[in-house]
């Protein structure tokens, strides 16, 4: 009506044209051609049938595949493939406007463009960044709302219900990893069997601790003829006291020749430690000893022979423990036939070095234990120094001043208050302290080259860690339906062993039990929360109640199992096996003490039942600082055949995560102990070679007499057993 109105209105207009539709749209820059163009380019969006989550469909490619989570019932749908996630369309790109057949040429348009496109704007860098600006403020606008409501969707709201929610790995230049220097590799030595090992350290370790008894029994009549506490008769008179602790010390070096004599060819294998110190030490000592009575000096002083007794005796003693732990952790690596190794991987979780457990044989644990220990690859660095310096610094003060006979004094002062008492203790008290508590938890420590290989902030978790054999026990059986309790069993348990779950053993012995066999199975699928598979052309679906509820599967009204496996055969429950998990009274501590230590455990679990819920609402752990893959990456972490680092950590003999964290955090402690007792020792014996310097270039005999020696060795000697007694704390 309206259009016939104007048709009568401007029907005898002055000058009146009509134009139809195409031409004011050519005039206008419009026309048929931008509309046909408009009509190709447009790409349609697509229509998301609003219809019932499809069933878990079948892969092509099986062995332990994770998908994502599907939903729906079973039958024909779960024959389609499965649906995986496309990058939405790209829209293509606009080609560029043809001229319309109708659009007049530009001259005789008589359109004006628009003053911001062309003109100032485009001479002005200012005005066409903010034009920039503008368009991409008005582009994130146009977007901003695009996800509004979705998480109204049924989809999404029963997935937030029944998937446990997961922990995402960092990108890795979003943290920058430093740089570490590359490890010291281990010495040459032959990788022999822990078994043959401890028979060897066990050869004479008897009598070396007797030795180290016998020497240090030698050192008190030595302490009372240096220090001048008591009265002497009148038949020991100065120059037999000398002889009398010339003749003690010769004792004490005969009976630790074997220690001595190595210390003493150590630098013939370009290695130097404190045994080689106090081997040069004794020799000065003695020399000096002996020619006391002929020079005649030092105003009645006595020889520092019973400071190098005592420090004979405790390098027998520090020998006799270091070979004691080295024993003991070798017969406990000897005591199982197929062990569990544990080794620090590099960038293995969230691009940080994360301790794991695999089994294997322990290839290179003989060759690192034999290597030198920590403490000693430090004395390795300051022991030639320190040799160098007392050989210089005896002839400065000594030559140097003018008085030659004083060099056996000086020599002997500065080699002596070099040779820190607690230079075979720094490792060999905490080794054997730890490797006697390790021993009883079923763990080995492969030797420095173990301690090494730690620092770590993370820790893999698996089935069996968290309940071993044991902890898990069947607690009842119920089939539904006309299903025969054979195929029920046979379905679960072959579903069960495929995917490597803690459960295996208990489905294996239900199995045989029921005179029942595993059965093939194709397109297997592990969920987040159950598994997938087709047996005998049926679906079958195992897995938790969640996973039931997520797939549609029935289960019966006022059903109370907290902890079961479902079985369900072509979208029908067909049996329930309920569970009784129990806690170890190790597992708590243990994870309290890996958290304490900075080392974040990370379930690398495949039992569907076993997540974070689960473990805070019944047993109360601390799963908020622990880490929780997806299921494809726990798959991932906990695979057989993944590669591991070359240097061992340790050795397990036990099932549990008790023998797998003390062994980790025991060995760091371990490491930090050596290293700090070893800085203090190279500190000890700088200070006192400056000090002995010192007073030998001043010449104050009274002041660095045997007894202050033995004072301030004593002193030095004092932290390495505080530092050592620390490390089994935790």
């Amino acid at each position: 009506m309206a259009k016939d109105r104007d048709d009568e209105l401007n029907k005898d207009a002055p000058g009146g044209e009509e134009f139809s539709l195409e031409e004011i749209l050519a005039e206008f820059g419009g026309g048929s051609a931008r509309g046909k163009r408009d009509k190709e380019d447009t790409v349609p969006f697509p229509i998301v049938p609003k219809s019932r989550p499809a069933q878990p469909q079948r892969p092509q490619t099986g062995g332990g595949r994770v998908v994502a989570f599907p939903s729906g019932k079973g039958g024909d749908k779960a024959k389609t493939p499965p649906v995986e996630r496309q990058a939405p369309p790209q829209r293509p790109a606009e080609p560029e406007a043809e001229p319309s057949r109708t659009e007049a040429p530009k001259a005789e348009r008589k359109v004006v463009d628009f003053p911001g496109e062309e003109g100032p704007a485009a001479d002005n860098p200012l005005a066409e960044g903010l034009n920039r600006l503008v368009r991409k403020a008005d582009d994130y606008a146009a977007h901003m709302f695009e996800e509004e409501g979705k998480e109204h969707d049924e989809q999404v709201r029963r997935a937030e219900a029944y998937i446990p929610g997961t922990d995402e790995e960092e990108e890795e230049e979003e943290r920058p990893r430093r740089e570490r220097r590359p490890r010291r590799q281990p010495p040459p030595a032959p990788d022999l069997p822990a078994g043959d090992l401890a028979r060897r350290y066990s050869k004479g370790l008897k009598s070396l601790s007797i030795r180290g008894t016998l020497v240090l029994l030698l050192f008190l009549p030595a302490l009372s003829l240096t220090v001048d506490v008591l009265p002497y008769p009148d038949l020991l008179t100065h120059q037999l006291r000398l002889w009398v602790l010339a003749a003690a010390q010769g004792l004490a070096m005969l009976l630790g020749l074997d220690v001595l004599l190595r210390g003493l060819f150590r630098p013939f294998r370009l290695e130097f430690g404190m045994d080689t110190l106090l081997v040069f030490a004794a020799a000065a000592t003695l020399a000096d000893a002996l020619t006391m009575p002929m020079l005649g000096l030092r105003e009645g002083e006595m020889p520092y022979c019973a400071a190098i007794i005592l420090g004979i005796s405790l390098l027998l003693k520090g020998t006799a423990r270091k070979r004691r732990g080295q024993r003991l952790a070798c017969r406990t690596a000897a005591s199982a036939s197929h062990p569990y190794l544990v080794t620090l991987d590099e960038g293995k979780w969230n691009g940080r070095d994360t301790y794991a457990k695999w089994s294997g044989d322990p290839i290179g644990f003989g060759r690192q234990m034999q290597a030198s220990d920590g403490a000693e690859r430090i004395f390795q660095r300051v022991v030639p120094l320190l040799l160098l310096a007392s050989l210089l610094l005896s002839i400065v003060a000594s030559v140097g001043q003018g008085t030659p006979e004083r060099l056996l004094w000086c020599l002997s002062a500065m080699l002596t208050a070099s040779a820190t008492l607690s230079g075979a203790l720094c490792f060999s008290l905490p080794w054997l302290t730890l490797c006697r508590r390790l021993s009883q938890s079923g763990a080995a420590i492969a030797g420095w080259d173990g301690v090494t290989a730690t620092g770590g902030s993370g820790i893999l978790l698996t089935d069996t860690d968290f309940f071993p054999p044991g902890c898990v026990a069947l607690n009842g059986i119920k089939v539904f339906g006309d299903f025969p309790v054979d195929k029920v069993v046979a379905n679960t348990a072959s579903l069960i062993k495929e995917s490597g779950s803690g459960l295996d053993k208990i489905f294996h012995d239900l199995l045989r039990s029921q005179g029942c066999v595993y059965r093939r199975m194709s397109h297997f699928c592990c969920y987040e929360g159950g598994l997938s598979a087709v047996i005998r052309a049926q679906q079958v679906l195992v897995g938790s109640a969640a996973f039931m509820h997520l797939m549609e599967i029935p289960l019966p009204p006022g059903l109370n199992v907290k902890n079961a496996v479902f079985c369900a055969i072509d979208g029908e429950l067909a049996g329930i096996f309920a569970l009784n998990y129990t806690l170890h009274g190790t597992l708590e501590p243990s994870l309290n003490s890996l958290i304490r230590n900075r080392v974040t455990p990370v379930m690398a679990t495949r039992d569907f039942n076993l997540i974070p819920a689960m473990l805070r609402q019944r047993f109360k752990l601390p799963v908020d600082k622990m880490e929780f893959p997806a299921a494809e990456r726990r798959i991932e972490l906990s695979d057989e055949d993944q590669e591991h680092s070359d240097i061992l950590t340790a050795v397990l003999c036990r099932e549990g995560v008790a023998p797998y964290s003390e062994a980790g955090v025991g060995a760091a402690r371990l490491g930090r102990a050596g290293r700090v007792s070893a800085v203090l020792a190279s500190l000890g014996a700088v200070a006192g070679l400056l000090l002995a310097f010192y007073l030998t270039f001043v010449g104050a005999f009274a002041s660095l007499s045997a007894g202050n020696l033995l004072v301030f060795l004593l002193m030095w000697l004092v932290p390495t057993p505080l530092i050592s007694g620390m490390v089994n704390k935790y």
